[in-house]
């Protein structure tokens, strides 16, 4: 029998918002349904529907022809449904292993955890995997990318009837991007149903069978991913033409004096980075996961401890201790992980801009809550941030709207930014959204801001960045200029032994 997973009218209301309105389709086992609209069209509140997140408003939720009725995540995964989202649900303090079976771990005829059967099980789900991850390891001392993999194998053991990906790919590297692929394929032989949530859209040809668009919380329709083309979709999400996303971009051609000089950085985890920014320039960071790159910006900022090498800001030699003192001295970051380094979650988007203004924005010992509001109303507005208030809590927003947030905390009259880092700036970003980031950051450039520009999307730091660096192991293995760049060119150097 195939497997159906049915919306039914489904609305959701939020204070002030419809976050989705009447929306009405099915998903058919046996295909991979990818899920497509701009930040804020609903995909994300729809799939905390179908994980028992959150209880819709109006409709039904149907599997096989029976309705749900899902009063948290735990019954979603009872009724054969398993949500992996873009922000990773795990226990960083427990093993590989006890994350992967958490809530059903083996136990022996005693009724005594089985710790060896474990073990083996993990053993052979990660080889399946092709990965190389100790079952023992701690998963808070994996990166970005092996923490991601282990939600996607805790997703997978379950053998659930539905699975969900929310922007899996996110973190990973090619090979591992073919491995999911590879894995996505049988489960379709299987008869699963999938959801698959992508802003790439080379992934969401590649993938799926089926495109649903989103757009404000309403169903715009279905396309056969085989009859339909880029432009078709991004015109239905969008609801006009943008073009080609690079096309049309304000450059900066007065690229001024050296901002920042790093010479011969060592920590942890990197062995040996030198290069020069200059204001107004874009520089961008390439690599393979595991390069480096973000450790070395974490390492400038002052939230990684720097054992040897020198920085030098407008000529001064500095080593910030913490990113306080980065922050005094107008060296800014956006972090790649938003939801777990960039952002306050449980307070408001005013709170979260405003913080590091707060004392600029006091009097005596008072905040004046007039210009925390005047200032984050003026970010809302800067950076089309969707939201009813300032109010709004930004674990309430998408993952678009959420790192729009931190840049309007960093760009504003109250901050002097001399140095931007962008690490994985359009991450989770949909596609109307990057055009406008990509727009912000050449801006940012021409106002004489110098800007680091990281990202795992060789076209993204081709087209954007003045130069590129790239990294491996740790170390710089070359310098190109973005102008005579191309893929082969970085990934040759990204690959060098």
């Amino acid at each position: 029998m195939q497997k159906i997973l049915e919306y039914r009218g489904i609305s959701k209301f939020f204070p002030g918002v419809r976050a989705l309105d009447d929306i009405s389709f099915k998903a058919e086992g046996g295909k991979v349904l990818a899920l497509l609209g701009e930040n804020g069209a609903g995909k994300s509140t729809l799939l905390k529907i179908t994980s028992g997140d959150l209880k819709a408003d109006e409709g039904q939720l149907m599997l096989n022809g029976e309705e749900l009725r899902l009063s948290d995540p735990h019954a979603a995964i009872k009724a054969g449904i398993s949500v992996i989202y873009q922000e990773r649900q795990l226990f960083p303090s427990l093993s590989v292993m006890e994350n992967i079976f958490s809530g059903e771990l083996p136990k022996t005829k005693l009724g005594l955890y089985d710790k060896k059967k474990l073990y083996n099980d993990t053993k052979e789900l990660i080889a399946k995997f092709g990965l190389n991850i100790d079952p023992q390891e701690k998963v808070g001392m994996l990166n970005v990318a092996y923490q991601q993999m282990v939600e996607i194998m805790k997703a997978y053991r379950r053998n659930s009837d539905v699975i969900a990906f929310d922007e899996p790919t996110a973190p990973l590297t090619d090979i591992e991007i073919k491995v999911l692929f590879n894995l996505i394929q049988e489960l379709k032989k299987e008869g699963k149903v999938i959801l698959y949530v992508s802003h790439r859209m080379n992934e969401i040809f590649e993938i799926s069978d089926e495109i649903v668009v989103l757009k404000d919380g309403k169903f715009v329709g279905t396309y056969a991913t085989a009859e339909t083309s880029e432009p078709e979709l991004i015109k239905a999400m969008v609801g006009r033409d943008i073009g080609d996303t690079y096309s049309g971009l304000s450059r900066n051609k007065n690229i001024g004096d050296v901002v920042l000089e790093v010479k011969n950085l060592k920590t942890a985890a990197i062995k040996d980075v030198s290069f020069k920014l200059h204001a107004g320039e874009i520089l961008g960071f390439a690599g393979l996961v595991g390069a480096g790159r973000t450790e070395t910006v974490r390492a400038i900022f002052g939230a990684d401890a720097v054992l040897g090498g020198e920085i030098f800001l407008n000529g001064k030699a500095v080593q910030f201790k913490a990113p306080k003192d980065a922050i005094s001295n107008g060296v800014l970051l956006c972090p790649e992980d938003r939801k777990e380094q960039g952002l306050v979650m449980w307070r408001s988007i005013k709170d979260n801009i405003a913080m590091p203004s707060i004392d600029k924005l006091s009097k005596f010992i008072f905040v004046d809550q007039k210009a925390v509001s005047a200032l984050a109303d003026k970010a809302v507005e800067d950076f089309s941030i969707k939201t009813p208030t300032v109010n709004k809590m930004v674990s309430e927003l998408s993952g678009g709207n959420q790192q729009k947030v931190i840049l309007g905390r960093w760009i504003n009259d109250q901050v002097d930014t001399k140095v931007l880092i962008l690490d994985e700036p359009t991450k989770g970003i949909d596609v109307g959204t990057k055009a406008e980031i990509y727009q912000l950051i050449c801006d940012l450039a021409n106002s004489g801001i110098a800007v680091i520009l990281i990202s795992s999307e060789l076209t993204e730091v081709i087209n954007l960045a003045d130069n590129i660096v790239v990294m491996r192991n740790g170390r710089v293995t070359g310098t190109l200029a973005g102008a005579e760049a191309t893929e082969e060119s970085v990934l040759a150097l990204a690959m060098l032994n």
